[in-house]
């Protein structure tokens, strides 16, 4: 269920969006009002659920995850909990959806290079035995759009 947000609310996200390290102290000079109404408003945010964490956005290729490809994966019905369960200890998948339509999943997966792209495929995500086909879409480009 969606939480009630006004303008202010939606303006410190915005804020914090661009900035998770920003201090209460600039989000309520940025929003325009005091340092205690932003903190009780940051406070409740977190408290509903809106603003789930913190987190640094990283350089996949300085990281050391040049290569970037959304793998599209088809699995066995009915087997969604279990696969999902896998996906937690898989460190190359950076996001993964439930998606509708021709595939099940949707996964944004960072590796080093075709290599490991392959290895992480072919050897590990193909054996899995709830995964019955997967097709690979190799990343071009990634504009920063925030």
């Amino acid at each position: 269920m969606a939480v009630q947000l006004d303008d202010t609310d939606r303006r410190i996200i915005a804020l914090l969006r661009d900035d998770g390290r920003m201090s209460i102290r600039a989000v309520a000079e940025r929003a325009h009002i005091s340092r205690a109404n932003a903190y009780s408003r940051l406070e409740r945010l977190r408290d509903e659920g809106v603003i789930r964490g913190f987190t640094a956005v990283i350089d996949p290729e300085k990281y050391g995850t040049a290569l970037s490809a959304y793998v599209s994966v088809r699995i066995e019905q009915h087997s969604w909990e279990r696969f999902r369960g896998y996906l937690r200890d898989i460190p190359e998948v950076d996001h993964a959806a439930l998606v509708s339509g021709d595939v099940d999943l949707l996964l944004l997966v960072r590796v080093a290079d075709a290599a490991a792209l392959r290895t992480f495929v072919l050897e590990r995500l193909q054996r899995l035995p709830e995964v019955k086909s997967t097709q690979t879409m190799f990343i071009l480009d990634e504009p920063h759009l925030q």
